[in-house]
This record gives structure tokens, sequence and C-alpha cells, in this order.
């Protein structure tokens, strides 16, 4: 692990797939945290928000591979649990965890927007592919994320032959996808199976990308929240903090930092200035300075009801003055898909309509834009709620099939 690292992770990875296929599962066995933590996650035992968890990814001199990979969660006192011995600290890694019910396909693409690799996550006692697991695929190739994992979880419910079959349904559902070619590991997340594996898999697959220190820092924002306990002395509290990923570029404390398009005031949405007093990563290690790589919180001295319960998610945060312009219109050449994806039914994808409301997910803020014009084969949309893009910049879009807001393609800015 280089210096420049040390503390925070070096990679964001996701782990995506149909809702109930063991996303979470997976993610805490790796790492030992349940990433749903908000009541209503645990009460419907679903995923609802993006999740994250770290972990340190090690490896023993002593044991042969696969055996020799495992994580500071599964070692046993910083030991091997298998033999014993010495462990190698490889990198620290941060892992995104998107919810896969259908409802979710906005927060699944604002979290897809942060990854650096992904994981596919298909259960085996499921004929594949299930809609969302589809969808799923299409937001990675969308979002231009290549370094893909499949994991065939759920492998203990299925027989040796279902097993195969189910295999060989994964190879046919990526044929001709940017996960054509991913290995596919089985895996049993609730016992541990394969994760040896999976991890040795990760370190093969999903490298840590080359970062550029020296660009103007960029960090989308995915999470914002109050710190504070009810009933704190007013001299006693915090100020508010905004989690995310740096996506390039460097914060450090002490930078003075824009946020946009900021918060909606009388006369439309106004950038926030603050000074960065703090940098919290993932793992819960404080940073002088933070890099791309895994969840980082940003604390400011910003009043913390601003913040608090998600309310600058979506926003950008950059240096003062550096940042892209705020749009609240957009002209984009839109590449529609052929089929709807992420229901059965295999539905045409119609040609827009002018005034027709879509769903358009830029970095990690959703939005929805009402079609002004049609000028060839673009369009223009005015934005109910402005955004903080870049040309070139590609973006999702949704739009409303059967009462739910489906993928239907991608544009560039």
């Amino acid at each position: 692990m280089t210096r420049k690292y040390d503390g925070q992770s070096e990679i964001s990875i996701g782990t995506l797939g149909h809702v109930d296929h063991g996303k979470t599962t997976l993610v805490s066995h790796l790492t030992g945290e349940w990433t749903d933590r908000h009541s209503d996650e645990i009460r419907r035992g679903i995923s609802i928000r993006l999740g994250y968890a770290a972990t340190t990814l090690m490896k023993c001199k002593k044991c042969p591979e696969p055996d020799m990979y495992t994580t500071s969660h599964l070692a046993n006192d910083g030991k091997c649990s298998k033999c014993g011995g010495t462990l190698e600290v490889l990198r620290e890694i941060s892992f995104v965890d998107s919810p896969g019910h259908e409802s979710l396909m906005a927060t699944c693409l604002s979290g897809a927007s942060l990854m650096d690799g992904a994981i596919l996550v298909i259960a085996a006692d499921e004929p594949c592919p299930m809609p969302q697991t589809s969808e799923h695929l299409h937001a990675l190739e969308i979002v231009g994320v290549e370094k893909i994992i499949i994991v065939q979880n759920k492998i203990e419910l299925v027989s040796k032959e279902e097993a195969k079959k189910h295999y060989q349904q994964i190879l046919d559902f990526v044929k001709d996808t940017v996960a054509e070619g991913a290995p596919i590991v089985p895996v049993s997340a609730v016992f541990g199976a394969n994760a040896d594996l999976l991890i040795k898999t990760i370190e093969e697959v999903i490298p840590t990308p080359e970062r550029d220190d020296e660009a103007l820092p960029k960090m989308f924002v995915a999470r914002s929240f109050d710190i504070n306990r009810p009933g704190t002395a007013p001299e006693k509290m915090q100020g508010g903090v905004i989690g995310g990923s740096i996506v390039q570029g460097k914060l450090k404390i002490g930078d003075e930092i824009e946020i946009a398009p900021g918060s909606k005031g009388e006369k439309g949405f106004k950038p926030i200035k603050a000074k960065i007093v703090s940098l919290l990563s993932g793992s819960g290690n404080s940073l002088q300075e933070a890099y791309p790589g895994g969840l980082i919180g940003v604390g400011t001295a910003l009043d913390p009801a601003s913040t608090r319960a998600d309310r600058l998610v979506g926003n950008v945060v950059g240096k003062v003055g550096k940042l892209p312009k705020i749009l609240n219109k957009l002209m984009i050449k839109p590449v529609l898909m052929q089929r709807v994806v992420g229901i059965e039914s295999k539905k045409l994808v119609e040609n827009l309509r002018l005034k027709e409301p879509m769903v358009l997910v830029v970095g990690t803020a959703p939005t929805v834009g009402v079609i002004t014009r049609l000028h060839g084969d673009e369009i223009e949309l005015e934005l109910k709620r402005p955004v903080v893009a870049e040309k070139g910049q590609r973006i999702a879009l949704g739009r409303r099939v059967e009462n739910k807001w489906r993928l239907i393609g991608y544009a560039e800015v």
C-alpha cells in the first residue's frame, strides 16, 4: 500500500443485482458491516439507500492460493484464520452497496457513478436474468464501469447440476455485453464459501486506477447529514457533514470549497461556500488529505440543518470558482435502447415525445427534465432541479413505463 492511501480506501467497488440476491449479505461477510442501517431498510429487509462498508484485503505468507486471501474482518486478531501465519496488507477497498428494488433504480445509478469496478450478484436459485439483474448490468454499461466480476450466489440452495445449468444461463445473459468474459465466482455468502477465491479475483480484475493528483478536485455528494445528537449544547455542536467519493484530484483540511448547485432560495439555487475542517475515511480514519477511492466524509462549519437528511445529495464539490456551470436546461443526443430493461415483457422503447417528462441521473444527482424541443436527433430538456455537468459527461435516461421509472438509454451532455 502506497503512503498516499494510508487510512483510506484505494477503490470503490459496487455490488449490484436483483433484489434479495444477497448483495448486502456478501458485503457483510467480507467487511463485518451490515450496510442496511436505516429503520425502513431493517423493517422491510431491503436496501433503500446506498450502503457503504470498507475492509482491508490481506494475504497469508504461508497458505497456498486461493486460501491465502482474506480480509481484516475475516482474519483472527491480525493472523491468518487458517494457519495462524503472518498476513500481508494488500490494500483497503470500499464497497458501494446498491439497492436492487425496481423503484430505486435512480439510487443505483447514482451509486454506479462512484464505482471503479463492480460485483454483479446473481442468485443461483432463480432463473437468469431477473429484471433488475438486466437493468443493473445496463446501468454499469451506461456509466462506463468495465471491471466486472460476477458472483453466482446462494449455491448452497441448488444441486451441482442446477448450478451448472444456471452458470450457462449467466454466460448466455452476458454475451455481447460489457460483462462478456467476466469471471464467474460461485459463492455462498451466508456460509462464506469461496470468499477467498472472490478476494483473489478482486485483486486480479479490479486494480487501483491511475489517478492525477494535480487535477482540479471534484467530489460527487452521495450523503449529507447532521452528526449532532438531539440535545447537544450549542457550544458543542459540530458543523454539517457531506459524504461521497472524490472522482479526481484531492481535498485537504483548510481548503475553501464550493458545493453546487447548492441550496434553493427565493431566486433559485445558489452554490454554497464552505471550509473543510475535517476529513474522515469510510473506515473511520481521520485524514489530512483525501484522494479518489472509497467514501469520504467532509466536515464543514456549515449550519448542520443545511446538510441533515441527505439534503445535499446530488451536489458536486470542488474548489471555489472552478466547478462547471449550473445547468437548468440540457441539450443532449440520446442513445435509446431497443427494449425497455427491468420488466419481464419485451417492450420496445418508443420515440421520445415533446413535453414528455424524463428522469435523468447526472453523477449522483437524479432530476426530472421535461422535453421542450426536438431538434433532429437532439433534444432539449428543462430541468426541475438544476445540475452541475461537464460537456461530454454521460448521463442515464429513464421514462415512466407501466407506472414505474425504467431505464431506456443514455446520453452525453
